[in-house]
């Protein structure tokens, strides 16, 4: 699957003119939403077959700064298991393997009555 792929904004950046440190939490969003459509589905399908994957964990890890206008490329890895799926996230510019930061989220896969459920 293609990585995705996020241009920032000047409303992403903060007064020292670099990405605000918890817009990455919306582009890893973004990377999600956009890998479940490529399962061929959205997030609103998938709660509407009454599953929510809220989120119970996130670590990142700044290794460098991205600035407006850049092209950033975020590939995922993900790995499941009956109630929880983890996103590895890895952010690059598009066309350098310099890495600009690492993180991940989890989630729990629950019902709507928020019990454990399977994905």
């Amino acid at each position: 699957m293609e990585p995705y792929r996020h241009r920032v904004l000047y409303g992403d950046t903060d007064q020292m003119g670099v990405v605000y440190y918890a817009n990455y939490l919306r582009f890893f969003e973004g990377a999600r939403g956009e890998w479940i459509r490529g399962l061929g589905m959205s997030y609103a399908e998938i709660e509407e077959r009454g599953i929510f994957l809220p989120v119970l964990e996130v670590g990142v890890r700044y290794l460098k700064p991205a600035r407006y206008d850049d092209l950033l490329e975020i590939p995922m890895v993900v790995n499941h298991t009956r109630v929880k799926i983890r996103f590895d996230y890895k952010v690059h510019r598009q066309g350098s393997p310099e890495v600009l930061l690492l993180g991940h989220t989890v989630h729990a896969c629950v019902g709507r009555e928020g019990r454990p459920t399977r994905a």
